[in-house]
């Protein structure tokens, strides 16, 4: 035994009934013999005391396929719950957002000492989340074996490098400047290193979502699976300098596309804009549940029901049914846009 959270019990027998009878423990330990008061008891991964004596019930989450609520004698609060429950993705709430770095708060100390900065402070009424994140000082990471139950996840770097490995995707690999990845849902990863002054955008659905650690798993992995499915989708790694410009139509834009559409299975779509032989661009409504849009490098104005004028490390995102479009762009503008579903 290395710890157990003791429970008040003023009459031993029945919550023994209860506990053992119908929830599946076993008694480690019972005294005294001829007159049981205190008794040890383990299971569901749990050590429990029950004694006599004041203090709160307490409550104990169990995993169960019938899910409900059962209160034991000693009125400890047993609530039963799926082990597994499906992910919940709000209805979106759509608006326009304008997030400009001048009028952001500072930012805030997330996971493994990583500052985060909240891209849409709205998350659409918990729709999405998006964040720019840095990790200021670079070396290892303070990160471990973990995955998120997400609908839809993917990591873009802004600025300098860092060195990441994936469940069966092989060996640990760096992602520098232009580079990003998808992480498909429950895909096991982890951040081992980074550059000084590393900047990620992420992006998520829902905005809220668990992420979870898988003390068991050592990564890499021996298996190799790089079309692997995962809830539909499969693990995307983009590398920038290997992925050529195209013509964005007539638009006098340039686009890199990422491959987010196919690794997706059409549900997302990503990819980096530049000026080509024009400084202005137009784009009709999208009529999508999303399309954000952030400054990699360089100017621009946006013009949505105005114009709004934008910086590095802006962002923003437009509602369905409405044009917009770019006016007054440097020459080394470079926007990522990111869109459900794809443009």
């Amino acid at each position: 035994m290395s710890a157990e959270v003791v429970l008040p019990c003023s009459d031993l027998t029945p919550c023994l009934d209860f506990f053992v009878g119908e929830l599946g423990f076993r008694v480690e330990t019972i005294f005294p013999a001829d007159d049981p008061q205190v008794a040890s008891l383990s299971g569901h991964g749990l050590r429990l005391r029950l004694e006599p004596g004041a203090g709160d019930p307490g409550v104990i989450r169990l995993a169960s396929d019938k899910p409900g609520v059962l209160t034991a004698p000693n009125g400890t609060r047993i609530e039963l719950i799926d082990p597994d429950p499906p992910i919940e993705v709000p209805p979106v709430a759509q608006e326009f957002v304008l997030t400009r770095v001048a009028d952001s708060a500072d930012a805030g100390v997330g996971r493994a000492g990583m500052l985060y900065r909240d891209l849409i402070p709205s998350r659409l009424g918990g729709r999405f989340i998006a964040s720019h994140i840095s990790i200021l000082e670079g070396g290892p990471v303070a990160d471990w074996v973990h995955f998120h139950k997400i609908r839809f996840q993917m990591i873009f770097v802004r600025k300098g490098w860092v060195r990441v490995v994936y469940e069966d995707q092989g060996e640990p690999f760096v992602m520098q400047t232009g580079d990003c990845v998808l992480q498909p849902p429950r895909i096991r990863h982890r951040v081992l290193e980074s550059s000084p002054g590393l900047e990620v955008v992420e992006i998520g659905c829902p905005a809220l979502h668990e992420t979870l650690a898988d003390h068991d798993m050592a990564l890499p992995t021996r298996r190799l699976a790089p079309e692997r499915d995962f809830g539909g989708q499969r693990f995307l790694r983009h590398v920038a300098a290997e992925t050529p410009w195209q013509a964005l139509g007539a638009t006098g834009f340039e686009a890199r596309d990422t491959g987010m559409a196919q690794a997706t299975g059409g549900l997302a779509g990503a990819r980096v804009l530049r000026p080509g032989s024009g400084a202005r661009l137009e784009q009709p409504a999208h009529g999508g549940e999303l399309l954000f849009g952030f400054l990699l490098e360089g100017w621009a104005a946006l013009e949505f029901q105005g114009r709004h004028p934008l910086g590095l490390a802006d962002a923003f995102v437009i509602p369905p049914d409405g044009a917009w479009g770019l006016s007054d762009c440097s020459p080394d503008l470079a926007l990522l846009e990111v869109r459900l579903p794809p443009a």
